[in-house]
């Protein structure tokens, strides 16, 4: 019966990894989210994507989600997460699939491109999981927004509400519509 079960469990795992595989995921998330080896990862990677993985660290720093446009991204890619989280019994790395999925969906409904890959979102639950980023609620459309712990939530405005005076003016100007207030309360 136990033998039944790992093979189960490993099969569960290869699915979960080319899921990953094909979402663009690093092959560091690969290994923390799975027991398979190194190697079967590899080849795994190459069978799947066609090519070696990408090498280098992955992300570490928080800093990059507090900017502008991926501050908006990333909100939105925790908010289809959190709300996973609250209505769906899934694992966690599946929860992270899943809210993936459903943030390119609405990216591309906008004809946006996505500023999210699936390493950093998987980093961007990391980082909230271990209390170096939270949501903080907007004080003037009430959204919630990624932000640092120590924010003052009270006085809170997102960069919806607040656009810094740049935005919107570099090379895809034309490709970013900011809603109104108005039109962030309606949703």
């Amino acid at each position: 019966m136990s033998r039944t079960k790992s093979i189960l469990t490993e099969a569960k795992q290869i699915d979960t990894a080319v899921e990953l595989i094909k979402l663009g995921a690093r092959l560091q998330v690969l290994e923390s989210e799975t027991d398979l080896s190194y190697e079967r990862l590899l080849r795994l990677y190459k069978e799947v994507a066609g090519k070696s993985p990408s090498k280098g660290q992955l992300p570490f720093s928080t800093d990059w989600f507090m900017t502008w446009q991926p501050n908006i991204h990333a909100s939105l890619f925790l908010n289809i997460h959190e709300y996973l989280n609250k209505v769906a019994a899934l694992d966690e790395i599946d929860t992270v699939i899943k809210a993936y999925k459903l943030y390119l969906e609405q990216v591309g409904a906008q004809d946006l491109e996505p500023q999210l890959s699936v390493t950093r979102a998987w980093r961007l639950v990391k980082f909230v999981d271990n209390g170096m980023l939270t949501m903080t609620k907007c004080s003037k459309c009430a959204g919630h927004f990624v932000t640092h712990p120590h924010e003052i939530a009270r006085h809170y405005v997102c960069g919806l509400c607040n656009p810094p005076a740049r935005a919107g003016k570099g090379r895809n100007a034309g490709a970013i519509r900011l809603p109104s207030v108005q039109e962030c309360m309606a949703d």
